[in-house]
């Protein structure tokens, strides 16, 4: 019955949860698909809110999709007024063929994330914030400009006569002049358009369009008409936008987000009327500063943008690393040109170029000579190599001369002694017995001929004469002895190595130092020197030898002769007299609490009770407490016991992750320290009495008339101490033990510090009574339960088998 109960539970549940996952899918879906249809339905703001409504959104639903909605507002450039563009339809169009898809495809779609040799040239053009497009619409009006309905005519009139009229044209394209009646403008320029109305208005100003005219007249364009264009083809954002009539094809291509990952920059087109009326080249614009292909729109152009025909990318030695579009006539020769031709430092003699053919890629070696007639494919990569480090009429000095560095063999260098001389010598340090010279092999290793370069320079052997890339190394003599130094250390501002100088002595060393500390001996200074044989053939018993040193006054030594050698160590001792002052802190019911400086070493309570006056009459002795500063060492220890204790009782696993925090928690800088001060001052000295140290801080309190008791109690409490009450009175008065309480080991922990233990513990003022409870254990789980009554079951059954 119980496993078929269980059984029934479960089933409900698992129909429960599947109902509500069921709903919730059912409910997101339809929330989306309503969403959408609202959204691109066309409809104001306010209508669309009022259509979500009706449709069961709630108010924070709304608010939401109106934030996704300004989202993608502030996200685009621009957004389309009647857009025909289709999401799934889009990314369609976007996804190339399966021939197309590449590596190349595949870096286009990381945009700028990508290194510059692995861009599209040009192709992030229109998605730049700071490159619009936009038309200048505070300029006077082209007299080309093509006037239409929407746009507002500005007909002024000075001289003898003056008036100043405003017209609109209408839809049908014309205005309606009183005295004149309707004059057809629409689909004139702005210059015929002046001369149509100044021509109609002679037949009122008589002196208007005569040879001396009296009266004059200009027409100027106010507000101008909007447009409506498609912007098609491999952009990111295909549709209807509307743009003012100023607008150019640039423009458009900035309002529909730009190129996308596979749109073409050399092959965009304008439909007018179903005609192609311009082909724009953006390459012209980016590389020639051409712009005359990008035409102004008029109302109903489409702007159209193909797939690229032939990427091709070219790395190395050129200023702009990138992918290029090419035009089908176009040659390696144009791909240089467009990367800004080759660097400073190109081998241009030859260049490698890698092409994926049919079924595997193909190299190859093109030829200067090659570069305007090889026609480039799509996915071509080519390589500028460097040319080589190695120099043809270069020798190389290096070491102790004045000018080392790179020179030209000549005519007036040509040996080793010319290239010294024009090296300005040797400096005072060179060793000249032995140079070296390094040869460059046929096969591009090196081999070292040595030179006696001191006999070379006193003519009494032949001179060497170089060839292209020797270099020539003069050692120096301090460069053979390494890099010498003494170490200093102990009792000085700035222990530390310092650079090796002959005739340094003890005194040399100090100073460069900064000096003495001021806890520094000057009775003894030890110096150590390690040993140094190179003659030697056994070894030595002796690891290093000593010498000690006292100072006088002014630095100066009883052995003035002494002089240091190269990897001395030298040790100042820090002096036996010196002490720093060691603080402790008293306070509380005394008459001159405060920090005191120990007057000894051994300083005891005892002692520093008196130097404080001495107790008041409200002092309550044995509640007197001492802190102890713990140092580092002590502090590291406590924090890695505390640590293995918490790790002890943490026992799941996501409870590891607060370890740290519990570690931050506690305070290991101090720690109390139990005294009783009473049998202290009565036997100043004794055991009791207990040596101060350096930061302790002495607590003594005025009487507390209190008994607090925590833990595993009922109701924790603070009552009022009874004397010669015993532990369980007190238990009482806080409720009894609790349910998990550990009634055998409670324990007392006095103000003093002290703590006692057990249920006959002495209980005085001031005290509390911690009382421990056992850890909750987690009740057994049904599962659990019919698990051990499978087990007794079973035991009980073959415990009767036995019988039998």
């Amino acid at each position: 019955m119980i496993h078929q109960s269980l059984r029934l539970i479960l089933i409900g549940l698992l129909f429960l949860l599947s109902n509500s996952y069921l709903a919730a899918q059912t409910n997101t879906q339809q929330g989306t698909q309503g969403a959408e249809g609202v959204q691109g339905s066309g409809m104001t703001q306010e209508r669309a809110i009022q259509e979500l409504q009706k449709r069961g959104y709630t108010p924070q639903q709304i608010q939401q999709l109106q934030q996704q909605y300004q989202n993608q507002l502030e996200s685009g450039k621009s957004s389309p007024v009647e857009s025909n563009y289709d999401p799934e339809e889009a990314t369609e169009r976007e996804v190339p063929d399966a021939e197309e898809t590449s590596s190349i495809d595949e870096n286009l779609a990381r945009g700028e994330r990508l290194p510059q040799y692995e861009r599209i040239y040009g192709q992030d053009l229109f998605a730049r914030g700071n490159l619009t497009f936009a038309p200048n619409m505070n300029m006077p009006t082209p007299r080309n400009y093509v006037l239409g309905p929407g746009d507002e005519i500005l007909i002024d009139i000075w001289g003898n006569s003056e008036l100043n009229l405003r017209y609109k044209i209408v839809p049908d394209g014309h205005i309606t002049v009183p005295g004149l009646g309707r004059l057809q403008l629409s689909g004139l320029t702005v210059e015929q358009a002046e001369s149509r109305i100044r021509k109609e208005f002679a037949s009122i100003y008589s002196d208007l369009d005569t040879p001396q005219p009296g009266t004059f007249l200009a027409i100027s364009v106010g507000n101008v008409r909007t447009i409506k264009v498609n912007v098609m083809g491999e952009v990111a954002r295909p549709g209807t936008y509307t743009l003012s009539s100023f607008a150019s094809a640039f423009h458009a291509l900035y309002a529909a987000g730009g190129i996308n990952r596979i749109g073409s920059l050399r092959n965009i087109r304008v439909f007018r009327d179903g005609k192609t009326v311009a082909t724009i080249d953006v390459y012209d614009y980016l590389m020639k500063g051409d712009n005359s292909a990008d035409i102004s729109l008029r109302d109903g152009d489409i702007v159209k943008v193909d797939p690229y025909g032939i990427l091709a990318q070219i790395t190395g030695e050129v200023k702009r690393p990138m992918w290029y579009e090419m035009l089908e006539h176009e040659t390696l020769d144009d791909l240089i040109r467009y990367a800004g031709n080759f660097s400073s430092k190109a081998y241009t003699e030859n260049l490698t170029l890698h092409r994926k053919d049919d079924n595997a890629n193909v190299a190859f070696t093109v030829n200067f000579t090659q570069y305007p007639y090889f026609h480039l494919k799509n996915g071509d990569q080519v390589r500028v190599e460097p040319i080589l480090s190695l120099f043809t009429n270069v020798v190389e000095i290096e070491g102790a001369v004045f000018r080392p560095g790179e020179y030209a063999i000549s005519d007036r260098l040509k040996t080793v002694r010319d290239l010294v001389s024009i090296a300005q010598g040797t400096t005072g340090d060179a060793f000249l017995q032995r140079a070296l010279l390094y040869r460059l092999n046929p096969d591009l290793t090196y081999s070292l001929i040595a030179v006696d370069l001191a006999a070379i320079l006193e003519g009494s052997i032949p001179d060497i004469e170089l060839v292209n890339n020797d270099r020539l190394v003069v050692p120096s003599v301090l460069h053979l002895d390494t890099d010498a130094s003494v170490y200093i250390g102990g009792e000085v501002k700035s222990p530390g190595s310092y650079p090796y100088a002959e005739s340094m002595k003890l005194q040399d060393v100090i100073l460069r130092a900064g000096g003495f500390k001021e806890g520094s001996s000057t009775a003894r200074i030890d110096v150590y020197r390690r040993i140094k044989d190179p003659q030697s053939t056994t070894v030595s018993e002796k690891s290093s030898l000593a010498y000690s040193f006292s100072l006088n006054e002014g630095l100066s030594i009883a052995d003035s002769d002494f002089l240091l050698e190269p990897f001395d160590q030298i040790v100042v001792r820090r002096s036996p007299g010196y002490e720093e002052q060691q603080n402790v802190t008293i306070t509380g019911e005394v008459l001159f609490g405060g920090q005191y400086a120990k007057l000894q070493k051994d300083e005891r309570l005892s002692s520093l009770v008196e130097r404080a006056g001495g107790l008041t009459p409200y002092a309550y002795i044995k509640g007197a407490r001492l802190t102890r500063r713990l140092t580092e060492t002590e502090q590291q220890q406590a924090r890695e016991a505390l640590k293995l204790k918490l790790e002890a009782d943490i026992t799941k696993k996501e409870d590891t992750a607060s370890l740290q925090e519990q570690l931050a928690q506690v305070d290991l800088s101090s720690r109390p320290v139990g005294i009783d001060l009473e049998k202290a001052l009565k036997n100043p000295g004794g055991p009791d009495d207990i040596v101060l140290r350096d930061g302790d801080i002495l607590r003594i309190p005025e009487f507390e008339s209190t008994v607090r008791i925590s833990g595993g109690v009922l109701y924790p409490n603070t009552v009022t101490f009874k004397k010669n009450k015993k532990l369980d009175y007190y238990i009482k008065q806080a409720g009894g033990y609790s349910r998990l309480a550990q009634k055998r080991n409670p324990y007392v922990v006095y103000m003093n510090g002290q703590v006692a233990s057990g249920r006959w513990a002495r209980i005085e003022p001031g005290c509390e009574i911690i009382v421990p409870e056992r850890p909750e254990r987690e009740p057994m789980s049904l599962q659990g339960i019919l698990g051990l009554s499978s087990s007794l079951a079973t035991i009980a059954l073959v415990i009767t088998n036995l019988l039998k």
